[in-house]
């Protein structure tokens, strides 16, 4: 008999159950337009025109962005009736002003707060327009590459992670891990090199936190290389960081690094064993590599908690679709579990796989020694 004391519905009847589903699918639909306002709102600019200039009309709002008064006068009531806005009760019609709640521009507009979640929102809007091509894959095989999800999933990653590189890559993970550390603190400069880096957030943060070491960040993507280059005009260390559209594997490149990192990048690659061998032959004597990857469960357990849950849901919409559509693909999907980063690692060359003491509520640290 199967177990189900794990399920809160454990011993409910049919039609509870049924009242439950239903619920939490009304609640999602709530959710699902909250999140559409959201991407409308940070994509047209209504978030920061309301942000800078105050509590605003719809009239005013609409001037100040350039746009239809009656569009932004609906995109207005559905925030403040949803609780994303305020609105002063006592108005009607184009005479009510609206504002930005105290701590909503946090989470909407301040791209270097860890509650900064508006990114996240681009994400999901560019894997929901996939739904009919995942639909096609789930019947003939394949996958929908990266490229087609368009600059929102891309631009949405690398704005995603920003906040967590900007205020704990070097201030709190590389420095917990000591010879780590002492290395890119010590002469001759290191070398590091910053593998899938993206659009290079991860890259420029470990050149601002470690003043000697030169960094390249590595990817195949062009236009993330592209806008990884150009962020890093807006830098200071553009001398010691340079970004790389190229293939890690290139013989050039071996022997090169005293550090290698990968972050949130391995579950989604097509052969995950052949980046990882790539890694370790760019290595100095003494070298590691750093690989953050999701924390996700160790074991499968159904029902999971919501970590497990937004992981297989990105897995189902993004992460498993771009691993396949190159061949071959092992398709191991977001939810890569220790034990399989593990045998990647091992078949790759690696002696020693170490998961690091570093808390994170995402992110889970292993050390991957030659």
């Amino acid at each position: 008999m199967a177990d189900t004391t794990t399920s809160p519905t454990a011993g409910a009847t049919a039609d509870a159950r049924r009242d439950a589903l239903a619920d939490r699918l009304f609640g999602s639909l709530n959710a699902t337009f909250d999140l559409a306002a959201v991407y409308l709102g940070d994509r047209l600019g209504l978030y920061r025109a309301l942000a800078d200039a105050g509590p605003s009309t719809s009239t005013e709002l609409a001037e100040r962005t350039g746009l239809v008064e009656r569009y932004v006068r609906e995109w207005l009531e559905h925030g403040a009736v949803g609780g994303l806005l305020d609105a002063d009760g006592s108005a009607d019609g184009t005479s009510r002003r609206y504002a930005l709640p105290a701590g909503h521009d946090e989470v909407l507009l301040d791209e270097v707060n860890p509650a900064f979640l508006t990114p996240f929102v681009r994400m999901v809007a560019a894997s929901m327009r996939q739904l009919p091509a995942i639909m096609d894959v789930f019947a003939k095989g394949g996958g929908v590459p990266w490229s087609d999800y368009g600059p929102d999933l891309r631009e949405g990653q690398g704005a995603g992670n920003r906040p967590q590189f900007h205020h704990l890559l070097g201030s709190d993970w590389l420095p917990s891990i000591p010879d780590v550390d002492a290395r890119l603190r010590s002469d001759p400069p290191a070398r590091v090199a910053d593998l899938a880096c993206g659009e290079g957030w991860s890259t420029i943060a470990i050149a601002r936190a470690y003043r000697g070491v030169r960094v390249d960040g590595i990817d195949l993507d062009d236009p993330a290389i592209a806008q990884a280059r150009r962020n890093l005009a807006t830098t200071e260390v553009g001398e010691r960081v340079a970004f790389h559209a190229r293939d890690a594997a290139e013989p050039a490149l071996q022997g090169r690094y005293d550090l290698v990192t990968v972050f949130e990048a391995v579950h989604d690659m097509s052969q995950p064993v052949t980046v990882l061998r790539a890694a370790r032959q760019l290595l100095a004597p003494g070298g590691t590599v750093i690989v953050v990857d999701e924390r996700v469960a160790e074991t499968f357990t159904a029902p999971g908690d919501d970590i497990e849950r937004l992981m297989y849901g990105f897995s189902l919409l993004v992460c498993l679709t771009n691993a396949m559509a190159e061949e071959p693909s092992v398709g191991t999907g977001t939810v890569m579990r220790p034990d399989t980063l593990r045998a990647y690692a091992t078949e790759a060359g690696f002696q020693a796989v170490a998961i690091l003491p570093i808390e994170h509520p995402t992110f889970r640290f292993y050390r991957l020694d030659p």
